[in-house]
């Protein structure tokens, strides 16, 4: 059909959108990555890095750009990234994970209900309490209705005083009921910052990102964490004389052993947390981080984006684009997946008028600072 539109605005049912094309390679959230690195199946990475990763060999930083990597990595100290949206902030996460073979990047995205906590571990109180009373139900189902309860001695609230006994598992009707009960690890899920924590041969890599939408609160109530590299979880220790080992939830790899109740990094990560600026920060975790302020991508820059995601045809079809994105005012904002978007779209409606086409670019390439 010589008519791009998918949706016409006609009223009429119809089953065009099975004519769309394939996504954006930086929108592909079901194609396999075949070409991904084994120790780092990672497909949100395969997203910002492009095809076949070729952004990450392809593109070259800024000197200002490595050394302040290197200097986090070297002193054990988060790299706090600053600049306008799009500049690259979380693709850099990315990139050194890539690079440096450090697997999968574990990613915190901030917003402004978040709190130390979301990062750390959660515990399914509500939860196990559930799981007790139905195991509980079932006992006495399984009974004839002479299932333990308060009434013959038995405790019903013990151990950690969410239903738990001696062992730090919930409470049962018999033995059976225990044993299927899992016990308190299965309710704690460790959070990003958490699982970053954990001892591990390499660092691994965690992007804490957009910090500046947080709470005023948590820059402040990270300055612990990130400054002994450890932290306690009180549900565990508190069964930790009866437990001292514990296996819970971590955020990516399934389950892990916590000792005693704390968990202390043996390798420090690589935490990038990013910000665009909307606040300051308190001068005591500006002391504690790395900084870096990221320019505006230039030339060299947008062109190896391009050609990581579109390839060499996008770049050799995008350079009126590229230019105008390059050529706007000084001080404009404007993020480089604009720019991509723009190409993308342009490209994939051949059938479309010129005018057509400039009015999609017009479209998806406005100014990101425009006062309303």
């Amino acid at each position: 059909m010589n008519d791009w539109r998918i949706y016409r605005g006609v009223g009429q049912p119809h089953d065009g959108v099975r004519r769309l094309p394939e996504p954006p390679p930086w929108r592909d959230f079901t194609r396999a990555q075949d070409d991904a690195p084994t120790e780092s199946q990672d497909p949100s990475g395969a997203r910002r890095l492009g095809v076949r990763r070729r952004r990450a060999e392809n593109y070259a930083p800024r000197p200002a750009e490595v050394d302040a990597v290197n200097a986090a990595l070297y002193l054990r100290r988060p790299l706090l990234v600053t600049g306008n949206p799009g500049t690259g902030k979380s693709t850099l996460a990315y990139a050194v994970a890539h690079e440096l073979r450090l697997g999968r990047v574990l990613r915190w995205p901030i917003v402004s209900r978040t709190t130390l906590q979301d990062g750390l571990y959660r515990y399914d109180a509500i939860g196990r309490l559930q799981d007790v009373q139905l195991e509980r139900a079932r006992g006495v189902r399984d009974t004839g209705g002479n299932g333990s309860d308060a009434g013959d001695g038995t405790r019903s609230d013990a151990g950690d005083g969410n239903g738990s006994d001696a062992d730090g598992r919930a409470d049962g009707d018999g033995p059976d009921a225990v044993d299927r009960d899992p016990g308190i690890g299965a309710y704690i899920r460790l959070g990003p910052l958490g699982t970053a924590l954990l001892p591990s041969e390499l660092p691994r890599v965690l992007l804490i990102d957009e910090l500046d939408k947080s709470d005023l609160d948590l820059p402040n109530d990270l300055l612990n964490t990130l400054e002994e590299g450890e932290f306690a979880i009180p549900e565990l220790e508190r069964v930790a004389d009866r437990q001292p080992v514990v296996e819970v939830l971590s955020h990516d790899s399934g389950r892990v052993a916590v000792h005693g109740g704390r968990i202390a990094c043996t390798n420090f990560p690589l935490i990038v947390l990013t910000s665009n600026g909307e606040r300051d920060f308190p001068a005591p975790l500006l002391r504690r981080c790395v900084q870096l302020e990221l320019e505006p991508p230039g030339e060299e820059q947008l062109t190896a984006m391009v050609e990581a995601h579109l390839g060499e045809e996008g770049v050799a079809a995008g350079q009126d684009l590229i230019g105008r994105f390059l050529d706007r005012e000084p001080g404009e904002v404007m993020a480089a997946d604009q720019l991509l978007n723009a190409l993308f779209l342009t490209q994939h409606t051949p059938h479309a008028e010129r005018l057509t086409r400039e009015r999609i670019a017009d479209l998806l390439m406005q100014r990101l600072d425009r006062s309303r």
